[in-house]
């Protein structure tokens, strides 16, 4: 009899705790979309509304109300350039790469200066259309020192594994990719006289350009050294990753750490603009963020990674080659 109450009692521990566990997973969404915590709520629906998935959040919000949060910081972002602290981390002289730390009001971030543009390369993964690829695998594999990640991916089957780069993609002057046929797309580029080249172009004109390297992705964030950001960005808050050039040539490769409370809660579009801007870049623009963003240097990766599973698979990283 003692043991059969004792097996009850278990059991009703057992249920007890497995309710409690889903009564608080279906909670988790209404405090993060409804609840009080601003800025939660802005780095939540924004995570999710840049995400491959975003009609999870139209399950709890309107468009009107996501708009709304995606623009919490509008009024916050009419600053230009200023209030970020820089520490140079890396001083490579041999290589001719500089890494500095940076800190914004809510970011943390690494700083990638290579000062010869012609050593920065595209790498693909190895089984395009297959799977997608670590990006400390990509930059082992390319022999190269250095690397950020580069353009987004589409996922046609759900698989969510960065096979397939999304618009064009260019390596070694060759379309090695291309879901977008002969239409127009956002690109970034990077010509046979190592210069960033960025904007809307088609195949014919990704030729003509004599690009040798590129991904599709935006959006701009400085366009002849001018801002290029309204607002905030309308993106929310997140990690993040973009691409700049200074006037000498110079490549800057950015990346921002996010959702990271006690560490970085991430950086809006106006905020990768003002670094860029810091850094005297006279071409910046986004690059896939979020979970994918990452910098790797020597082996190592060198920023801090939000994802608990670690490096994310993905199609395309921006390389620098010895």
């Amino acid at each position: 009899m003692m043991k059969k109450k004792r097996r009850v009692r278990w059991k009703m521990i057992v249920a007890f705790l497995v309710f409690n566990i889903i009564f608080a997973g279906c909670l988790v969404p209404f405090v993060l979309f409804w609840g009080p915590f601003e800025a939660l709520k802005v780095m939540a629906v924004g995570a999710v509304e840049t995400s491959r998935h975003p009609q999870v959040v139209r399950f709890f919000l309107s468009e009107e109300k996501i708009s709304e949060i995606m623009h919490t910081y509008d009024d916050h972002g009419n600053q230009v350039g200023g209030n970020i602290d820089r520490q140079t981390d890396v001083e490579d002289t041999s290589s001719g790469i500089v890494i500095e730390d940076i800190q914004g009001k809510n970011f943390k971030g690494k700083v990638m200066l290579i000062s010869d543009p012609k050593r920065v390369k595209l790498a693909v993964t190895q089984e395009i259309g297959v799977a997608g690829e670590r990006l400390s695998d990509m930059v082992k594999h390319a022999g190269a020192i250095a690397g950020i990640n580069a353009g987004g991916f589409y996922d046609p089957d759900g698989s969510g594994n960065g096979a397939f780069p999304d618009g064009i993609t260019v390596q070694n002057g060759e379309v090695v990719h291309n879901n977008a046929e002969n239409k127009v797309v956002d690109f970034i580029g990077i010509d046979a006289e190592g210069k960033l080249i960025i904007g809307p172009m088609d195949v014919n004109q990704i030729k003509e350009k004599k690009i040798q390297e590129g991904v599709s992705f935006y959006p701009p964030l400085v366009k002849k050294g001018k801002p290029a950001v309204s607002g905030d960005g309308g993106w929310g808050i997140a990690p993040r990753t973009g691409i700049g050039q200074r006037a000498d040539g110079t490549i800057i490769f950015v990346v921002i750490d996010g959702r990271q409370p006690t560490w970085s809660i991430g950086a809006t579009l106006r905020d990768m603009m003002n670094v860029f801007l810091e850094y005297d870049a006279v071409e910046a623009v986004n690059l896939d963020g979020g979970s994918s963003s990452e910098m790797v240097y020597n082996g190592k990766i060198i920023n801090k990674l939000w994802n608990i599973f670690g490096e994310r698979y993905i199609p395309t990283g921006f390389v620098v080659t010895p």
